[in-house]
């Protein structure tokens, strides 16, 4: 016999050892919390009533730039800061404005010791701008006096003029265990029907747009991928694989918004594709494991509220 269940009558509550049980998924609790008072989610975003709640177990570096460069949970400063400032109207509070600027963390963290630092997931609001000539370091995780860090959260602002606010490329890489470089990058790949065919996607940007991105690297898989505003985006995700995969090289530093050969007196070699970066930089978090595709959209939305 087939039986046809509504929704209000699969809400089924039993009573065993006294205990009053409800498998009922609760409006405005999408992820089912174990919690009665269903009234404590009203006004959540998938469950979450900031994103500063979002796998909070596992963030190990946050920059909240209200007000400050600090790193919030070790509380470390800068220990060198150029064309840095803060402006009003950031994704919550405060905003971290550069002007061929960057700040420079010269002490490691611990949490980025190898041992703790398998997997990850970086993720800021920007407002940015092409240049048309120069590339833009948003995070670095240095290894001194190398030019290519152990994670390089590359956006390729040299790509397209300024004038163009429709497209940006994204293109980040990590040191691997093998030495070599892996990347990813938003791009145009191959034809509609190939094997390994992406369609090319694109966040839009400006002077006065907050756009998302994040990164995550799963260990087991090698995965490496790129999201913009909620979509992945990523054309090359899976190419960490094998000797490629993801090695957090000690000792390590922090630059935000340039590399080492935008800081006076600790260039490493004669590249300049780099420029210290314009722009505005806001909520920077780092994670210590690949957050899921629901971690990630609950942190644009929360974003786009102001949460």
């Amino acid at each position: 016999m087939k039986f046809s269940i509504s929704y209000f009558n699969y809400c089924v509550l039993s009573l065993t050892v006294g205990l009053l049980i409800s498998s009922c998924k609760k409006d405005g609790n999408p992820n089912n919390l174990p919690d009665a008072d269903a009234s404590k989610y009203a006004g959540t975003i998938d469950g979450y009533n900031n994103s500063d709640e979002v796998a909070s177990a596992n963030l190990i570096a946050y920059w909240d730039f209200d007000g400050t460069n600090n790193e919030k949970i070790s509380g470390t400063a800068p220990t060198t800061a150029a064309g840095n400032s803060f402006i009003d109207g950031g994704v919550k509070g405060k905003a971290l404005s550069l002007s061929a600027g960057y700040l420079y963390y010269a002490t490691q963290f611990a949490k980025f010791k190898t041992d703790v630092f398998a997997n990850f997931t970086i993720s800021t609001w920007v407002q940015i701008l092409n240049n048309g000539s120069k590339k833009t370091m948003v995070f670095q995780l240095a290894r001194p006096g190398i030019f290519n860090g152990n994670i390089n959260f590359i956006l390729n602002t040299q790509s397209f003029p300024a004038s163009n606010t429709d497209e940006l490329k994204i293109n980040p890489t990590f040191t691997a265990v093998s030495g070599g470089m892996q990347d990813n990058v938003n791009t145009k790949r191959d034809n509609p029907g190939d094997a390994n065919y992406f369609p090319y996607l694109t966040p839009k940007i400006g002077a006065s747009k907050w756009t998302h991105l994040l990164l995550t690297y799963e260990g087991t898989t090698g995965v490496f991928n790129i999201w913009a505003d909620g979509i992945r985006v990523g054309a090359f995700f899976s190419r960490g694989l094998g000797t490629a995969l993801f090695k957090s090289y000690e000792p390590s530093e922090v630059i935000i918004g340039g590399n080492y050969n935008v800081i006076p007196g600790k260039s490493v070699s004669t590249d300049v594709s780099f420029a210290a970066m314009t722009g505005r930089i806001d909520e920077l978090k780092v994670w210590n494991i690949a957050l899921t595709d629901a971690h990630i959209q609950a942190i644009y939305k929360l974003g786009l509220a102001g949460k």
